[in-house]
């Protein structure tokens, strides 16, 4: 199955930090743009990173600049989201979305979407 897979979500308290990651399932990283969303209980989903397609750019929210950062191998066919900083607000279903020859500031359609791993900021 042509699937992104994450991983790394678990509970972790305030002013912590967790490494996510997104391993690439049955096609290769390569020509995507790799996408971080998150969606909390009750709220839209919003994409929180883009990695361009070679990696080469990273667009990130306001709302995590400074303290998310996403790192792309596609060597190894992955793509990291170090969250530190961590807020209860950042509570939510973090998943990885691949899309194909995309530009990370332009709107984009997904190719595909992780089930998600679930990130607990709280004491």
């Amino acid at each position: 199955q042509l699937q992104p897979v994450e991983s790394g979500g678990g509970l972790v308290q305030p002013g912590g930090s967790l490494r996510l990651s997104c391993a690439a399932s049955g096609f290769t990283l390569n020509g995507y743009a790799i996408n971080w969303f998150r969606q909390a209980p009750g709220k839209e989903r919003e994409r929180d990173s883009c990695s361009s397609r070679r990696g080469i750019r990273t667009h990130y929210a306001d709302s995590v600049k400074g303290r998310f950062t996403s790192s792309r191998d596609n060597a190894v066919n992955r793509v990291d989201l170090q969250m530190n900083s961590l807020r209860p607000e950042d509570t939510a279903l973090y998943t990885c979305a691949a899309s194909y020859g995309a530009n990370c500031a332009a709107p984009m359609s997904v190719d595909y979407w992780g089930k998600g791993t679930l990130v607990t900021v709280s004491s």
